[in-house]
């Protein structure tokens, strides 16, 4: 159900030649290993890729994690409003939230004549709207993620994947399900509803949205209640037309901490979803049960998984440390030792940039996209050790690996326009044996766990 008036502009899409390591294409970094050819994978990934796992993470810009991974796209320092160059300064990963909506994309891009100037996130707010200062200048320090940085030196980092949209967790999780989250020909989903209670069908009467047009003009509270279905659909739509079957493993609720939609539960939001029968089969709590789910043969062939917050990644004041690296490496390390290992390919993406500095500057289309970079790691047996991808993605290049996978159609958002991440892969090489990502804690650990039920914001 493709809304033609909804059809983006088409970038070149077409595959890259060479292979993500070992290969001469100045979109990838140093070559390691022999070169070997990629494939297109709507040509031959169905044939080697019968599973995808897409693992969601919370808040980070792509500096704020790699700016000084060897290779890869990054910075130690920028720029203020004023001109000033400054350093970034190294945090633990339990850090402050800084705010991350469409306002502050727009005062930290510093927009001139259509582009971003990337020398505003001075201007960002933090703890409601108290200035910042320059605290969104930092990385983190690097030996507390070492398991995101493991994974990128024995599979693939991508350095410029760009979230769809520069705004929050509510729109940014809809992209990763559907594209985008335009419902109109004018208008799409921004920012956050106005009842943090609930951000999907189980919202309190009189709960908004708020919207953006493809001219970039902002309707605060505008929008509809949060409860619909897009125009275009979702990639669950596309699934289950092939007969392809997916699961939502996200972590579970209780009215007393907030409703489904709390907790960063994109299907809450969509109505033929949340007021359906796939409500009860399709969409799995606790978001551990993939780790059930590998051990049973019971994997589906695409997944989404939605952390628990402790586990996410979010910044939470300082208050905790974060089990963000060891959920990771816990879920990677299960597939990986697992029969799955050979047919699989394991996407590891943040949602969104949270409000710390990047220094690359995202491209504009309209209707508030892109955002900013946000980092990216693809694990598979199919992709070259410590390869590094400097082609542009977005949330719309993972739908459209799955849809050539799965020989699904094309949901006709930003899919079409994006680069497919599927040509980071390389298909005609024999199956790499996984390495395993050291980490303290394995499955077992988180399932014995109990869920923190918290929402997706505390402050």
């Amino acid at each position: 159900m493709i809304l033609r008036a909804l059809a983006y502009a088409t970038i070149g899409a077409a595959f890259m030649l060479a292979a993500c390591s070992g290969n001469s294409d100045p979109a990838f970094g140093p070559a390691r290993g022999p070169a070997v050819a990629a494939v297109a994978p709507n040509a031959i990934s169905t044939k080697y890729i019968k599973h995808i796992v897409v693992l969601i993470q919370e808040n980070r810009s792509f500096d704020n994690l790699f700016a000084t991974f060897p290779g890869a796209d990054g910075a130690t320092y920028g720029y203020t409003s004023k001109g000033k160059k400054i350093a970034l300064v190294k945090h633990s990963l339990a850090v402050k939230d800084v705010n991350h909506d469409w306002s502050t994309f727009l005062a930290e891009c510093d927009m001139q004549a259509g582009a971003c100037k990337m020398d505003g996130f001075d201007k960002a707010k933090i703890n409601g709207n108290n200035p910042a200062g320059t605290y969104a200048y930092q990385y983190v320090d690097p030996n507390q993620i070492q398991a995101y940085w493991t994974i990128a030196q024995q599979y693939a980092l991508l350095d410029h994947m760009f979230q769809t949209q520069g705004s929050g967790s509510f729109t940014a999780h809809q992209d990763l399900i559907a594209g985008a989250t335009a419902i109109d020909a004018t208008n799409s989903l921004i920012d956050y509803p106005n009842e943090w209670t609930d951000w999907g069908c189980d919202a309190p009467s009189g709960a908004v949205t708020s919207l953006i047009t493809v001219n970039d003009v902002y309707k605060f509270n505008q929008g509809p209640f949060p409860c619909l279905d897009y125009p275009n659909g979702t990639l669950r739509d596309l699934l289950d037309a092939k007969h392809v079957p997916w699961k939502y493993y996200v972590p579970p609720y209780t009215p007393k901490t907030g409703g489904a939609g709390a907790l960063w539960n994109a299907f809450a939001v969509i109505k033929s979803v949340r007021q359906g029968p796939e409500w009860s089969t399709n969409i799995v709590t606790p978001e551990t049960a993939i780790c059930s789910d590998v051990d049973n043969n019971a994997l589906p062939a695409f997944s989404w998984v939605v952390p628990d917050q402790v586990d996410s990644d979010h910044p939470r004041n300082g208050l905790e440390a974060d089990d963000g690296p060891d959920w990771i490496a816990a879920v990677v390390n299960k597939i990986g030792q697992s029969a799955y290992w050979n047919s699989t390919a394991i996407v590891i993406v943040w949602d969104d940039w949270g409000g710390f500095f990047d220094h690359v500057a995202p491209k504009q289309y309209g209707s508030g996209q892109l955002g900013f970079r946000v980092p990216a790691l693809v694990v598979s047996p199919y992709v070259g050790q410590g390869a590094i991808s400097h082609a542009q993605f977005e949330f719309g290049s993972i739908l459209k690996f799955a849809e050539q996978t799965f020989e699904l159609g094309s949901l006709g958002t930003t899919d079409v326009r994006a680069a497919s991440i599927g040509s980071i892969f390389r298909f005609n090489q024999s199956p790499r044996q996984f390495r395993a990502i050291p980490t303290s804690r394995t499955c077992a650990d988180f399932l014995r766990r109990k869920p923190s039920y918290l929402p997706v914001d505390t402050e």
